[in-house]
């Protein structure tokens, strides 16, 4: 009998991606599963989930606007009949669909969804991204029937006896990666033989990490370092062009090969999104992550400080990249013994079979 499975989610690739993975072993470990998504209108998922080959629809749901402007405060005053609104329509989805499970992973579409399916019966099952957790998971801990974490830090914050740690499902490509380093230098039209820097700001870019990069170019070519730099599209459109002319640099507003990007890199600068950690904690990869202090509860500096305690990353604070990123650079590439302690520090923090966790107490709920 086929199995009816919504998940529900999205917002960042760091809720899209586990949540296409979830998906992709939902249809490995199940004979016959049909499977809907549900997003947020005008958000990536509504592009990034069909792009997988997956049903998705949308709620018109957004969250609580914390920058003070007129605007602002005009959409938050909006909010609560939104959230009835998106209540309204994921109850007739879910009666429509008829799922035997919804699986939540985070962001605006995942409270109405999840707390609908909650209150009509239907097992539920959350995902937990970063070491700290989010406002609608929060909310949804005490009404679902299952909570996979990525970190123990966030076990205070929900009901022990829901809890199972499960590690945060990352891209198939990235756990079957067997390319090698002169490989993907020469997809990047890059040299063998020379320490090189990949920089990835997240799919939209970072304003303060490119603007750090761009102070430091000539410092890195002067030391015979190569760069991979992922600018974001807007902040690529707007880059002066002889940044993207120079020896040993390849600038991209985006890089769709991130297998490449990873073998390739001897370094890699990164935001501290749960994703991005998971992968580098994956392959052992080296890095130097600057939080974004632009995200609730400042949970990528939480997330990031777990790394760092453990010698497994560098973390510079947002604010201080422009006084500490150069010379942070040079001396980590420098240093032999320390890349390899990190890489080593953070294989230990890696798991790789999340999807297959999640997907087995799923199971679980459905046969109940």
């Amino acid at each position: 009998m086929s199995k009816r499975i919504i998940i529900s989610g999205g917002g960042t690739g760091g809720h899209i991606f586990p949540a296409v993975a979830i998906a992709n072993a939902l249809k490995d470990m199940i004979d016959d599963v049909d499977i809907l998504f549900v997003g947020a209108n005008g958000r990536m998922e509504m592009k990034r989930v069909p792009e997988a080959g997956y049903k998705i629809v949308g709620l018109n749901i957004y969250g609580l606007q914390r920058k003070l402007t007129i605007k602002n405060i005009l959409e938050n005053l909006k909010l609560p009949y939104r959230v009835w609104n998106s209540m309204r329509k994921a109850k007739q989805i879910i009666k429509d669909f008829q799922p035997d499970i919804a699986i939540g992973v985070g962001g605006y579409a995942s409270g109405p969804t999840l707390k609908v399916a909650a209150q009509m019966g239907i097992p539920t099952l959350i995902h937990e991204a970063n070491s700290y957790p989010g406002v609608t998971n929060k909310i949804l801990g005490s009404k679902v029937d299952r909570i996979c974490i990525t970190y123990d830090t966030v076990r205070k914050y929900f009901p022990e006896d829901k809890i199972i740690k499960t590690g945060n499902p990352i891209r198939k490509d990235i756990l079957t990666m067997n390319i090698t380093k002169a490989e993907a230098l020469q997809f990047f039209g890059l040299e063998s033989g020379k320490k090189t820097l990949a920089v990835i700001g997240g799919s939209l870019g970072a304003l303060t990490i490119n603007n750090g990069i761009c102070n430091i170019v000539k410092t890195l070519q002067e030391n015979n370092i190569q760069l991979i730099w992922q600018t974001g599209e807007r902040f690529y459109n707007n880059l002066d062009e002889q940044y993207k002319h120079m020896d040993g640099i390849k600038v991209m507003p985006f890089v769709f090969r991130m297998d490449m990007l990873y073998s390739a890199a001897d370094v890699v600068i990164s935001r501290a999104g749960a994703l991005s950690l998971s992968e580098l904690c994956t392959i052992g990869k080296p890095c130097i992550l600057i939080p974004s202090p632009n995200v609730a509860e400042d949970h990528q500096t939480k997330n990031a400080r777990v790394l760092a305690d453990k010698k497994a990353a560098i973390m510079i604070p947002d604010a201080e990249v422009n006084q500490q990123l150069g010379q942070v650079v040079l001396d980590l590439l420098h240093n032999d013994l320390q890349l390899e302690t990190m890489h080593q520090n953070l294989l230990t923090m890696s798991q790789t079979d999340a999807a297959k966790i999640i997907v087995e107490e799923a199971i679980k709920l459905m046969n109940c």
